[in-house]
């Protein structure tokens, strides 16, 4: 995948997030931490160069899991 489009990805799901987390204000205190360590996350993964396919795959599939468990 091209980095144009990762740094795409990363910012859809990065202003969906930041979305959600502003505009809930009944979320609690460990949804709004999770969203905000997803948050985080995707900052870092925006900074990064040179990641490979599997590394990308990787970092996602930890972003996933905090979102994940802010849905259950």
């Amino acid at each position: 995948m091209s980095r144009k489009k990762r740094l795409q990805n990363i910012d859809g799901l990065q202003n969906v997030l930041v979305t959600i987390a502003t505009d809930q204000c009944s979320l609690s205190e460990n949804d709004v931490n999770l969203l905000n360590d997803a948050i985080a996350k995707l900052n870092r993964l925006r900074i990064k160069k040179g990641l490979t396919d599997k590394h990308y795959k990787s970092e996602i599939s930890d972003i996933v899991y905090l979102i994940i468990k802010f849905l259950i």
